[in-house]
Order: C-alpha cells, then structure tokens, then sequence
C-alpha cells in the first residue's frame, strides 16, 4: 500500500521546468543539429538543387507541394484544399496526398527566397535534430538522466527507419511530434497535467502531426494505446484509485475532450474535405500487405549505414519495398540488447511499457504474413492479418511502424541504461572473499610454485570497487550502450542533382504571358513514373495549372490509385513521341525515363499510335490554353506538334509552345 501510495504522489508531481533543464535541452539540441549537419553533409554543398540519392520522384511531389504551399502564401491565402494545380483540368484533393501544410507554410519564405529543394533539405536537417531533441526532452520529464536521455534522444533522432525515410519521404522523416504526443497524452491521462493545459497541448499537438502527415498519426495512436494498456494491466489498482471519484473521471474526459475540440476546430474542415469534399476517395492505392518488412532486414544494414558490407548493401537493395521503406534495420547487438534489458528490469514500469511497445509495435511493421529472405510464407498469420482489414488501419503501411517502434526501443534503452548505472554499483561494490595468504598449497608436478601473497586477487577487488563510486558505473554502462548501438550509425546520405531546368523554360513561359489559372499540356506529361516536368513547375512556379502529375485520386470507382485513372492514351503517345525526341536535349533531362518506356527491356509497355483526330479531342478536353513541349523545332514531338498546331508561338533554348 505505501508503495501505490509513493507511485501515486509521483505522478501527481509535475516536474518543474527550471531554466538549468531547459539550458540542457537547448545544449543537447546543439549536438543533435551537428549530428544532423554531419548526416546531411552531401546536400548541404548545394541545398538548391541536390535530394538524397534513391527516390527522385518523391523528391519532386515534395518540392512540387512546398512551391504550391509557398505561391498561395505569397499571394496572402492558405492553399486551397482541393487544386487544379495538378492534374488538370480535374484536380487533386490535396489532404489525400503528402500535403505537408504545416511545414510547407512555415517554411514558405525559404521556398520564395532560395527554392523548394533548400526548404526541404532545411526540413530534413530539422527533421533529424528535433526528432532527437524531442526524445531527449520526454524522457528528461519522466526523471531519466541527461546522459541516459541524451543516448534514447540519439537512437531514436537517427535511427534506420528515419535515416532510410529521408530517402524521399520527408513527411515520415520528420518526426518530432510522435514522442512530444505520447509524452502529453500520458501525463494527462496520469493526472500529471492540467485538463485544460494538457488538452490544449494534445490538441495542437495532433492538429500539427495531421498537417505533416496522418500515418505518423496513426502509429503514434497505436504506440499510446499500447503504452496505456500497458500501464493499466501493470497497476489495475493505482488505476482505479485515481478513476474511483467522479471529479477525477470528469478531469480526465474533460482533458481529452478538449483536445478532440481543439482538433476539430482547426482541422474539422480539412478533415471533412479530404473525406465527404470533392475527389474524396475510398480504400488505399497500395496493394495490401506488400509494405511489410522482411524479418530478415532487423540484421541486415544498408549501404546507408556507417557498418556495412557488399554483401549486406546488395541484400538490402533486393528488398521489394525498396530502399525508402528499408526501415526495420537494428542489428543483432541492439535487438539483443533490448530483449535483455525487457527481461532484466522488466518490474520497473517504464521499461516495462516501453519494451512491449516496441515488440507489439514490430511485430506490427511485419504485416499480416512473414516475409523472410524474399520470401512470402503466406501460411504463417502475424497479428497484423486481423487488423489490416479494419477501417482506417487498412490504409496504412505495416513497414512504417518501425519508426513508432524504434521510438520506444530508444526509450526502452534510456530507462534500462538508468537503472542498470545503480545495479551495476551495487555490483562492483560487492568484494568477493580474497585467497587465503598463508603457506600456497603444493603445486602440482611441473607447475610453477605459487606465492603467498595474495595481492593480485586484492588489486582485482579494489579496482572493481573503484567501479562502484562516483561517475563510473554512469561511464561502464553508457559506454556499453553506445557500443551496442554502433550498428545504427549512418553516413552521410548520399546526394543525387535534381533534374535541372530545360534552356528556355523560363524564356517561353514569360513570352506567353499566361494567367495563373490557365491549364497547361507540358510534353513530356509527368506521371508517377517520370516526375521531372514538376520539378521544373516547383522550381519555377510555371505554369500555374499542369495537366497530369504524381498524385493520390478516385479512379472512374471512386477508389483512391496512384495518378487515379492514369495517363490517358492520347497523353502516353505523345510522351512516346517526346522519348524519340530526346537526342539533343541535355541527357539529365530524360534521366528519370523509366525502363518500360524504352523498347528493348524487359519491362516495355508498348503505346498504340493515336489519330490527329483523337489528340486534338482529347487536347480540348483537357481544356488547356496552352501546349509546351521540350524538344528542337526539327526532332519528331516539334515536328508532330508543328502539324497539329502551326509554328509555335514562343520558341527559346529547348522549349517551344503553341497557344490553344
């Protein structure tokens, strides 16, 4: 009873906020930002205009978003929910898609002043060093020591899933909020915080992750729902304590109820537009339960990581998901770790809540059946089957819950490396019983006379109790943590130029003189597969409505695919027709072409010829003002275009247009 009693009044207890503990958050920001400089390194030598190598065309939707966030913010209004920016003259229903609105709008003057490619390599660099601090922030309010949080701080702020993340998929990368949520969530739910202080916080702490992205939200949710199920099973009596009144019941709803109002009156509305507005859709474009991981990548690091072999590297590129979805990497030292240190202090609660979180968590990132070594083992269920059909849970990616995963194994290290300093103490201080220095016993024949003195068993004692006393037992243990989680270490991403601007692009747009809501026919067409004419549209802010685009819609059944109906076949030939085209254009232009464009590979998809007729139909009902093709006067696409349209009316560099 004394116990539940002190575990009770602790929690009552909210730790100040002394102005030493936010000068040490500050100085352990400090540190993260030159780790997250030193891993950013690569980009940083041109912020404008270099991503991370392995996923240009994510890459390019990002910049695209953040040009489009920045324009609107420019002309004094928040960007419009639903565009026909993209894919025009339909639109995009933007809450479907990797929005970024928060961050897009804070970062809007760096997009207007340096490009979309410096505000997100800004982003990136953020995304690693508060990720970090924000882990390192929590886990000093739950009374974990600097050196031990700033160790869970470091795991987690740069650990594989967010490393592999950065790999075009800045939304995931970006992850402070997660722990900052749980952090809330928890302490309200403990009586820790004010209803009103702690509902306010939740609610603007939910409201920005939603306008980041909603499936960091949802692995967040899972990640509390654990943590509190955890908790309750641990101390069923403690709970009931605290939920025995009805003044403590109300307190409770009455926090979490202001949250979901805070929610709801800041992004009610975006909500109701992304699912009853226009171009709202229905189930997820991504086939089930192939964004899992593979059990084999928690031991096999990428070329990512700081220790890799040929064999490791070239292993993890056969992964199906990719490299960005290379996200369960922890290695045999950290996972083993882990399991001991769950199994060591497993009576103390928070390491406790933590390791189950992490096991529950990656299990999870499993999917619904085993994958191992590139292998489906369809007759192995994971638990992860029973969920992935349920509302909202079927339109998340399993794989990405190692990121809410490798949060609570960081946190599971911090509070297992806390309580392991004491023990460790307590070890060293006990001096186990010295030989005897009396007469030595006979030696056996042959051997060598032993003496009589006893003082190599005393040296061993004493300096194992030296051990024991003042910063030792801290320095052993951290240094064993840092030693196990060396696996972990990344390089510095390595860096890929983004497509540059065709000579003339700008030339010819000015030359037009377009209206901002004038729909635009670019050849090439961009698409999921070939995104380079939106990274020129993100670059340059022109043209203000593109036809096609990379993009999450409703098909013709209301379902949600990738690029929703796809490029009609009006749009595939005259992309056909600019691949042709391509001799005497800069080669960095048609980089990103994939394989099946090209006849010859495996992969080709071969495009059926179209009819002037069924182009000039379909070019109408794109009701665009204006077609701009990449491409010389004299290659195929500017002498089909010459026959369908007359001589260009703008023409500069490698850029010709027609007006409609």
């Amino acid at each position: 009873m004394a116990a539940t009693t002190a575990v009770q009044a602790r929690e009552a207890q909210e730790p100040a906020r002394t102005p030493s503990g936010r000068r040490t958050v500050t100085l352990a920001a400090v540190y993260y930002l030159l780790a997250a400089l030193a891993v950013t390194l690569w980009l940083w030598r041109d912020p404008a205009s270099r991503t991370v190598a392995g996923n240009a065309n994510d890459a390019d939707q990002f910049a695209w978003f953040f040009r489009y966030d920045a324009t609107a913010i420019a002309h004094l209004r928040l960007p419009a929910l639903v565009t026909t920016a993209m894919n025009a003259p339909q639109g995009v229903n933007v809450m479907w898609n990797t929005f970024m609105l928060l961050p897009g709008v804070l970062l809007a003057p760096v997009t207007l002043l340096f490009g979309p490619q410096s505000a997100l390599t800004l982003f990136m660099t953020a995304g690693f060093a508060g990720s970090a601090t924000a882990m390192f922030a929590v886990l000093r309010r739950w009374d974990v020591s600097t050196a031990c949080a700033a160790l869970g701080g470091a795991v987690y702020g740069f650990s594989p899933a967010l490393v592999h993340s950065a790999i075009g998929h800045y939304d995931l990368q970006f992850a402070v909020f997660p722990p900052l949520i749980i952090d809330v969530g928890l302490r309200l739910a403990l009586g820790r915080m004010s209803a009103v202080r702690g509902g306010l916080w939740l609610g603007l702490l939910v409201t920005a992750q939603l306008f980041i992205t909603e499936e960091a939200l949802l692995g967040t949710a899972m990640a509390g729902v654990v943590l509190a199920a955890v908790v309750v099973v641990s101390r069923p009596r403690a709970v009931a304590a605290k939920l025995r009144t009805l003044a403590a019941v109300r307190t409770l709803a009455a926090g979490f109820g202001l949250a979901a109002c805070v929610v709801g009156v800041i992004a009610g509305y975006p909500l109701w537009v992304q699912f009853f507005g226009p171009l709202h859709q229905g189930g997820s474009p991504f086939t089930s339960d192939f964004f899992k991981n593979d059990l084999s990548t928690f031991v096999v690091p990428s070329s990512f990581q700081l220790f890799h072999t040929t064999a490791t590297a070239t292993e993890a590129l056969r992964y199906q998901g990719h490299l960005p979805e290379y996200l369960g990497y922890l290695g045999w030292p950290l996972l083993i770790t882990g399991a001991a240190a769950l199994a060591c202090f497993w009576r103390r609660l928070p390491v406790r809540a933590a390791g189950v979180a992490w096991i529950v968590l990656g299990v999870f990132s499993l999917g619904g059946t085993l994958l191992f070594g590139g292998h489906e083992h369809a007759t192995i269920k994971l638990p992860w089957y029973w969920l992935q059909g349920l509302p909202v849970l079927n339109a998340a990616l399993p794989d990405r819950f190692s990121i809410e995963a490798d949060g609570a194994l960081a946190a599971l290290l911090a509070f297992a490396a806390e309580a392991a300093i004491p023990a460790f103490a307590a070890f060293a201080a006990r001096r186990p019983p010295r030989l005897p220095t009396g007469r030595p016993p006979r030696p056996a024949s042959g051997q060598p006379a032993l003496r009589a003195t006893g003082r190599l068993p005393r040296r061993a004692t004493d300096w194992l109790a030296r051990l024991a006393t003042g910063w030792r037992p801290a320095a052993v243990v951290l240094s064993c943590a840092i030693l196990v989680a060396l696996p972990i270490v990344p390089k510095p991403l390595p860096a890929a130029a983004a497509t540059p601007l065709p000579p003339g692009w700008s030339a010819v747009f000015t030359s037009l003189r377009l209206p901002a809501s004038a729909h635009v026919l670019v050849v090439p067409i961009p698409m999921s597969t070939f995104t380079e004419p939106m990274r020129w549209q993100a670059d340059t802010g022109e043209p203000g409505s593109l036809v096609g685009g990379y993009f999450m819609g409703p098909a013709w059944n209301g379902r949600g695919y990738i690029d929703a109906d796809g490029t009609p076949p009006a749009g595939l030939y005259l992309n056909a027709k600019w691949l042709k085209s391509t001799p005497g254009l800069p080669k960095s232009l048609a980089a990103g072409v994939p394989e099946s464009a090209y006849p010859g590979s495996a992969a080709f998809v071969s495009v059926k010829a179209v009819t002037d007729t069924a182009m000039r139909a379909q070019i109408k009902a794109w009701r665009v003002s204006a077609v701009v093709a990449v491409a010389k006067p004299d290659s195929v696409l500017g002498r089909y275009l010459t026959a369908l349209f007359g001589e260009p009316a703008a023409a500069a560099g490698d850029v010709l247009a027609w007006r409609v």
